[in-house]
C-alpha cells in the first residue's frame, strides 16, 4: 500500500489568518473530500501532518481539535474516504520543537507509526514549510495554489522542481494518472 501525506489548513479545509478555532469554522475546500476518497479507493494510506499553534496560543484546545478531525473523518466516510493518521504540532512558532514544520518531526512520526519509509512519498502542502519538511525526509513535495499556495508561489523561493496544482483534487488526479 502506498502512503501520501497531506497538510490540513489550506489543502483539505479553508484556512484563516485568524486560525480555524471551532468545528463550525472547519469547512472542507471544494473537491478535497473527493480527492481523499479517490486516494483511499486507489489503495493509498492517507496521513495528515498539521501545525496547530492555535493550541499554544490558547485559541482552542485539543478536545476542539479532535472534534474538527472527527468531523473530517465523518464527512470522508460519507464519501468513501479515510485518513489513517493525523499528526499535529500543538506548539507555537517560538517553542523550538522538532515537530513544527518546516522541521520534519511530524513526518518522522508518521513514518515511524505507519512503519514505512518516507522516501519519495508524495507530500501535498500549500506553504514552503510543508515542502521543506518533505525534502528533509526525502519525500516528494507537491504545492497546491489553494490556501497560502498562491502566496508561496508568488514568493518563488525554494520551489525548484516542485510540481504545482490548483488544489488537492487536481494534484490527486495528476498523481493517480501517473500510476
Amino acid at each position: 500500500m502506498k502512503l501520501i501525506i497531506l497538510d490540513r489548513d489550506g489543502v483539505i479545509n479553508q484556512d484563516s489568518v485568524n486560525f480555524i478555532k471551532s468545528v463550525d469554522e472547519f469547512i472542507p475546500l471544494p473537491g478535497s473530500l473527493e480527492a481523499i476518497s479517490r486516494l483511499t479507493q486507489a489503495g493509498y494510506r492517507v496521513a495528515v501532518a498539521t501545525n496547530q499553534s492555535g493550541i499554544a496560543r490558547g485559541y482552542f484546545d485539543i478536545a476542539i481539535l479532535n472534534s474538527m478531525h472527527d468531523k473530517l473523518r465523518r464527512l470522508l466516510a460519507a464519501h468513501g474516504g479515510n485518513i489513517e493518521m493525523i499528526a499535529f504540532c500543538p506548539h507555537g512558532p517560538d517553542d523550538n520543537c522538532d515537530c513544527r514544520k518546516p522541521k520534519p518531526g511530524l513526518y518522522h512520526e508518521i513514518g515511524r507509526r505507519m512503519e514505512v519509509s518516507l522516501k519519495d512519498v508524495p507530500v501535498i502542502g500549500d506553504s514552503l514549510r510543508d515542502l521543506e519538511a518533505a525534502r528533509a525526509v526525502a519525500a516528494r513535495p507537491i504545492l497546491v495554489r489553494s490556501g497560502k499556495g498562491q502566496e508561496t508561489l508568488d514568493k518563488g523561493v525554494g520551489l525548484a522542481g516542485i510540481p504545482v496544482y490548483d488544489d488537492l483534487l487536481a494534484a490527486v488526479n495528476a498523481l493517480l494518472e501517473e500510476n
